[in-house]
């Protein structure tokens, strides 16, 4: 498709899902949600959840438990678990998953590099079916969430309530960083996943997506049509809507710039295609491995930097002429590549940083050159989804993002664990998800 094609359709989807975004600040304060992961073996199939038809769960309620994969304590196997079914709450809804990714930032609170609560469910890039409607849940909610209806979910998921939602940016939703991102639970400082028998509670991390049903509020919801599957989708609500706020909203590309993109990995990788989709001329991707890079160029790359064998930051300025790129994009979380991101980019330029690292890291900076010349520091964590979950979907729909490219593994529900530990190997090029169906 060639730029102008690429161009005009982008324009018309922005326009369209701008004129088409409502918000509901009068809403019940922000709802709640969670999840788990399904890991059976054969012998244990007859009592899993997910054996049970959907139907049989709308008409008849369904069975009281499901199974998740479970995050202990740090480097430790995830386990595999019997969970009370979850019940959402006013302006929630009860998912039954699909498919969920396996991103980086999980790998970060398995590792124990950021602290988070445990127990735990990680995974935050889901796609499934609406089974279940919170009590006294608005009706506006219900008509535009219906049972049976196909969804995908963002991993920040907006209370509709504070300060930030009602100015619109949902990715500083203070509900979401104060209880979820702090405390594991949803807005009314509960978990939804309780251990069968047990009772003990265990956390979530967003949705807690590595299970066979999930609790998400309706903010972090969008319909998925049924020309998208559910497998390649559920990379929407992280590694591309974290690529679309740090494009559109942090770095606000136009068409003509030069982009730099630093780790091209699931998340890198999406910012490349958001680049080409965005206009810009030159997209420079940098990475050590030459396989990553290589279907860098598949996916938008007009110059590819191996970083191992090169000196990404003089060969970026020679790709630009001496100047620089427009926007470097840093998606690894690394205090060296933090450096070469800021010295990328050209007087003016904007130096983005998206990729989560260690808790308590810190990137050196040149006070005199950032001063001097202008350079403009910023951090991006996601996309807002109310605004920007239905744009993505369409995007997708229309085939400006690949999905099918950007997926480079699916993995049965038993491989979760395995995922997790290929992708601390870096053995994973894009993306890998996990079918949940």
């Amino acid at each position: 498709m060639g730029f102008n094609r690429y161009n005009k359709l982008l324009r018309t989807l922005i326009n369209t899902s701008r004129s088409t975004t409502t918000f509901s600040s009068s809403s019940v304060y922000c709802n709640q949600w969670r999840r788990s992961v399904t890991s059976c073996s054969d012998a244990n199939k007859t009592a899993s959840f997910s054996t049970i038809p959907s139907s049989s769960y709308h008409v008849h309620g369904g069975p009281s438990y499901m199974r998740g994969a479970v995050f202990w304590e740090p480097n430790k196997p995830l386990t595999f678990e019997d969970f009370e079914i979850p019940r959402p709450k006013v302006n929630e809804v009860l998912i039954k998953t699909k498919a969920c990714g396996v991103c980086h930032s999980d790998l970060h609170v398995i590792k124990g590099e950021l602290p988070f609560p445990s127990p735990c469910v990680v995974g935050h890039e889901i796609t499934g079916e609406v089974v279940e409607h919170g009590p006294l849940t608005d009706t506006k909610v219900i008509e535009r969430l219906p049972l049976g209806a196909r969804v995908v979910g963002a991993f920040i998921m907006p209370c509709g309530n504070c300060f930030f939602c009602t100015k619109g940016q949902d990715d500083l939703c203070e509900a979401f960083f104060a209880y979820n991102r702090a405390k594991g639970t949803l807005y009314d400082g509960e978990t939804r996943l309780f251990l069968r028998g047990s009772g003990k509670p265990v956390y979530m991390y967003s949705m807690g997506g590595m299970a066979e049903y999930a609790v998400v509020p309706a903010n972090g919801l969008a319909i998925l049509p049924h020309s998208l599957p559910y497998s390649e989708s559920a990379i929407i609500g992280c590694a591309v809507f974290t690529a679309y706020g740090a494009m559109a909203h942090a770095a606000q590309v136009r068409p003509g710039d030069a982009v730099a993109v630093i780790g091209v990995g699931g998340v890198g990788s999406s910012c490349l295609q958001i680049a080409r989709a965005f206009g810009a001329s030159e997209i420079i991707a940098v990475d050590i491995q030459d396989e990553k890079l290589e279907k860098a160029k598949m996916l938008g790359a007009t110059h590819v930097v191996n970083a191992r064998s090169e000196d990404a930051v003089a060969k970026i300025k020679e790709i630009t002429g001496g100047m620089g790129v427009d926007t470097c994009v840093e998606a690894l979380g690394n205090p060296k590549t933090f450096m070469q991101c800021v010295q990328s980019v050209r007087d003016g330029g904007k130096a983005v940083m998206i990729g989560l690292t260690l808790s308590g890291a810190k990137g050196e900076i040149d006070i005199n050159h950032l001063v001097r010349r202008q350079i403009k520091v910023m951090g991006s964590y996601g996309g807002r989804a109310r605004h920007d979950l239905p744009k993505l979907v369409k995007l997708a729909e229309s085939g400006i993002f690949n999905l099918g490219a950007a997926v480079s593994r699916k993995c049965k529900f038993e491989e979760a664990g395995k995922a997790y530990e290929d992708l601390n190997h870096g053995s994973i090029v894009g993306r890998a998800v996990v079918e949940i169906m």
